[in-house]
């Protein structure tokens, strides 16, 4: 039997990455706000590397933490390693990865989500989205609990009719051995959602006692420890090492000889799996001409003793995936605590939403998270808290938020999906960011804090302290560029220990500073006048003279971006009934009803022939928004 459990604003799905951030930002704006989740023990649950950030992923990090999201706090608190990667190459790609204390990540985000006001945490499935005229007004639990919202948010992640594959043994299941979510699905297809079949995988835990760490490659933390909220400040950390080792051509062999054991290659899995996160048969198999692949040993907490093999995903047979992990050197006598699997599940296709991640056809319905199609922690935090936010603006009946691809890879990530689809899990990467000079990872906060404030998620407080940040590095940057040096002995001396060339005649400061041989600190002997700054007002003043003349460049390629994004498109338009464009292009515009012309630009099969007409079409119609 059903009852009416009550009213409430806001359901969010799920209480992974996605769900976690949506539903805090909804009851942090003031919405009544249920969050559900399958098992309380799976909120924020990390079923793959208990790790976040990484390349492209730590910039997603910076961008939550400028908008107000939580995630970069939770993992400052709870992380026992972190490093920045790629330090040897420009600042665009710098990013921050850090270990996780998995159980750990797991409880601090739990206690946040009980102690947030205006959020209700529950453990429940849901099996029904209630529709009427095309709107979301309620959800049902499978308990029969009945509750009217006014917006539904979808962050079901791998539950939605999960099913574990290892070898020839497969069982309906979410990771970890958590239930799957089962009756959703068929709730969704009923109100018309289009779903699709993905998969992902996971590696093999091993306890640590029978590892030798002897025959493995020691990989340390950083000394000085950067943290990923721009609010945080980390002075003592106790690090723990992680390891790297490699597969050779045994584990090949055994892996080759068993293929036809593994569920993907004997056709029992139909989801398509993640391009680049592959199994490490799939490895074997694309990659066959290396002799060997990496497989990085972490641990999982600071309280157990297992450890992570990244990089040695797979669904082979239990038996066949213990004999290959034992012929990696430092693994010969290793014991598995949990084996490695694939998990198939439902997801949508995503070109179905809204840039805002309102499903098109259904109002008051957001996606987040690999709901979406997308895999990834951080990939699944920024969209949770976008959606979450646009659920808000929805019901306050406000215009959505929507970052574009020049204020944020979190903008970039959501266009892709929206605008391109994606045939297989989407992965964020620094090379889908045509902008990411602009874009870096230290300067997220300059680019974001502003919106996050408007919206509500940043703090008063936070936000003079923000201003007073973007202040300090304009006025320093004004004086570099003022101040005269003179060619005295001092400088030349200074000069020459730094391998750069001496002085003749007087030089500006910000000149000196774009030496590659030079850098902030390096010039404080002969810099008697410089303020007080912080690490990261220096860190941005550094980047920002150094890197001048390639920023202009780049900030002028965005400038004829906005003009093309700034040409707003109307959702009513019938493309059919514009003279002049190719077939395909009606059907695809229709389809995706573009939020500009820029978006437009970027459909698959719009050509600039057809681009053209649509700005003919506008003028005509006098449509453009003026810049």
């Amino acid at each position: 039997m059903s009852y009416y459990a009550g009213d409430y604003d806001i359901a969010v799905i799920g209480a992974g990455h996605a769900g976690c951030e949506a539903g805090l930002a909804a009851a942090r704006l003031g919405m009544k706000t249920l969050v559900f989740s399958i098992s309380l023990e799976a909120i924020a649950n990390m079923p793959c590397n208990p790790h976040i950030g990484g390349s492209s992923k730590g910039h997603l990090v910076r961008e939550i933490d400028a908008l107000g999201g939580e995630m970069g706090k939770n993992i400052d608190k709870t992380m026992i390693q972190i490093k920045m990667l790629n330090t040897s190459k420009g600042p665009a790609v710098h990013s921050l990865r850090a270990q996780a204390d998995r159980k750990k990540y797991h409880i601090e985000m739990k206690h946040t989500l009980e102690k947030q006001e205006n959020l209700y945490l529950k453990q429940a499935e849901i099996v029904d989205i209630k529709v009427e005229n095309n709107k979301v007004v309620g959800i049902e639990t499978a308990v029969g609990a009945i509750y009217g919202v006014k917006a539904v948010i979808v962050a079901t992640g791998t539950y939605l009719k999960g099913k574990i594959f290892m070898g020839e043994f497969s069982q309906e299941s979410g990771p970890d051995g958590v239930a799957a979510a089962n009756k959703l699905s068929e709730s969704l297809k009923k109100i018309g959602v289009d779903l699709v079949r993905f998969k992902t995988g996971t590696p093999a835990r091993i306890n640590k006692r029978s590892i030798d760490f002897s025959k493995m490659e020691i990989q340390k933390g950083d000394e000085d420890i950067v943290p990923f909220s721009f609010e945080d400040e980390i002075k003592d950390l106790k690090q723990v090492d992680c390891y790297l080792t490699y597969t050779n051509e045994k584990t090949h062999k055994i892996i080759k000889e068993n293929l036809h054991r593994s569920p993907l290659y004997a056709g029992k899995i139909e989801g398509t799996g993640p391009r680049y996160c592959p199994s490490i048969e799939d490895k074997v198999v694309r990659f066959s001409d290396k002799p060997r692949h990496q497989a990085f040993v972490e641990p999982v907490g600071l309280d157990t003793d297992e450890m992570y093999i990244q990089g040695l995903s797979s669904s082979l047979p239990e038996d066949v995936q213990i004999a290959l992990y034992r012929t990696i050197p430092g693994l010969e006598n290793a014991e598995f605590t949990r084996s490695a699997y694939a998990i198939e599940y439902d997801c949508i296709d995503p070109s179905n939403l809204k840039l805002s991640l309102e499903y098109k056809t259904i109002e008051g319905l957001f996606m987040a998270g690999q709901t979406n199609g997308t895999s990834g922690y951080e990939e699944a935090a920024c969209q949770g808290l976008i959606a979450g936010i646009n659920a808000v603006q929805k019901i306050k009946g406000k215009e959505p938020v929507i970052l574009d691809r020049t204020q944020g890879y979190i903008g970039v990530l959501i266009d892709d999906i929206v605008t391109k689809g994606t045939n297989e899990p989407y992965r964020m990467m620094t090379s889908r960011a045509e902008y990411r000079l602009l874009l870096r990872q230290d300067n997220a906060d300059l680019r974001l804090t502003e919106i996050g404030h408007q919206v509500g998620l940043i703090s008063e407080e936070r936000y003079q302290k923000f201003l007073k940040k973007k202040e300090n590095i304009k006025k320093e940057i004004e004086r570099l560029k003022k101040t005269i040096v003179k060619p005295t002995q001092e400088v030349n001396k200074l000069l020459v220990e730094h391998g750069t060339s001496e002085l003749t005649t007087g030089t500006k400061m910000a000149e000196l500073l774009k030496r590659t041989e030079l850098d902030y600190e390096k010039l404080a002997p002969i810099d008697e006048n410089r303020p007080k700054l912080t690490l990261q007002e220096k860190e941005e003043v550094e980047i920002q003279v150094k890197y001048e003349g390639y920023i202009k460049m780049q900030e002028e390629q965005v400038e004829k971006f906005k003009k093309l994004e700034n040409k707003i498109l109307s959702e009513n338009i019938d493309y059919e009934k514009i003279n002049g464009l190719s077939l395909e292009a009606r059907q695809k515009l229709n389809k995706f009803k573009p939020h500009s012309i820029g978006q437009a630009s970027r459909i698959s099969g719009v050509s600039p022939a057809d681009i053209s007409v649509l700005l003919i079409y506008l003028q005509m119609n006098k449509n453009i928004n003026k810049e």
